[in-house]
C-alpha cells in the first residue's frame, strides 16, 4: 500500500513539474552577425529568442510544419495529460479491476511517452550549435583603395529551465507509474496466496 501512495505522490509532483516544463523556455537561441570594414565594426542580432515547448509547437504550426507540430504536441503534451488523468483515476478506483486495467494501459502508453524525451533530445541536439562561428574575409578594391571586409556570425544556444522541469516530469512520472503498478502486482500476489 505504501508503494501505491508513493507512486501517486510521485505522479502528483510530476504534474507540478510538467506545467513549468511546457511553459518555461526550453532553450534560447541567439545568432549575431558582425561586419568589420577597415577597423570599424557593426554587430546585429539576426535571431534572439527563447522558446518553450508550447511556443515551439505554435511556431511550427504557424510555419506550416504541421506533422512535426502535431507529433510534438501528441507526445509531449497530450499523452502526458492523458496519462496523468488515468493514473489519478486508477488511484481513486482502489483495488479494483478498473485500477488494474488503467495502470496496465498507462504502463503501455508510458513506453510511448518516452518518445517526448526522444523528440526533445533530438530537437535540442539540432539546435545545440553553441558557439558555432563562421567568418569570411574579403578584400575589396574601389577607386584604387583597398578595403578589408570581414563578415562573421556566431550562433549560441542554451538549455533553459523548462528542459529541466520537463525531464524531471518524465522521470518522476515513469517512476510513479512503476511504483503504482508494482504495488498493484504485489496486492494481486497477496490475494492469490490467500
Amino acid at each position: 500500500m505504501f508503494k501505491k501512495h508513493l507512486g501517486f505522490s510521485f505522479n502528483l509532483i510530476a504534474i507540478m513539474l510538467f506545467v513549468p516544463g511546457i511553459l518555461l523556455p526550453m532553450f534560447s537561441l541567439t545568432m549575431e552577425m558582425t561586419a568589420k570594414v577597415s577597423g570599424a565594426s557593426m554587430t546585429s542580432d539576426l535571431v534572439n529568442k527563447e522558446l518553450s515547448l508550447l511556443t515551439t509547437i505554435q511556431e511550427l504550426w504557424q510555419d506550416e510544419r504541421l506533422l512535426v507540430a502535431a507529433l510534438i504536441f501528441a507526445f509531449s503534451i497530450a499523452i502526458p495529460i492523458i496519462k496523468s488523468l488515468l493514473v489519478t483515476w486508477s488511484y481513486i478506483k482502489k483495488h479494483s479491476d478498473v485500477e488494474r486495467k488503467l495502470l496496465n494501459f498507462v504502463a503501455f502508453i508510458g513506453k510511448w511517452s518516452m518518445a517526448d524525451v526522444f523528440v526533445v533530445a533530438i530537437f535540442l541536439a539540432v539546435l545545440s550549435t553553441d558557439h558555432a562561428q563562421t567568418s569570411d574575409h574579403q578584400q575589396l578594391s574601389m577607386f584604387g583603395f583597398k578595403i578589408d571586409l570581414l563578415m562573421s556570425s556566431e550562433t549560441l544556444s542554451n538549455i533553459g529551465p523548462g528542459f529541466y522541469y520537463f525531464c524531471g516530469y518524465c522521470l518522476l512520472s515513469l517512476l510513479g507509474t512503476q511504483l503504482s503498478q508494482s504495488s498493484l502486482n504485489h496486492h494481486k500476489f497477496q490475494n492469490e496466496e490467500k
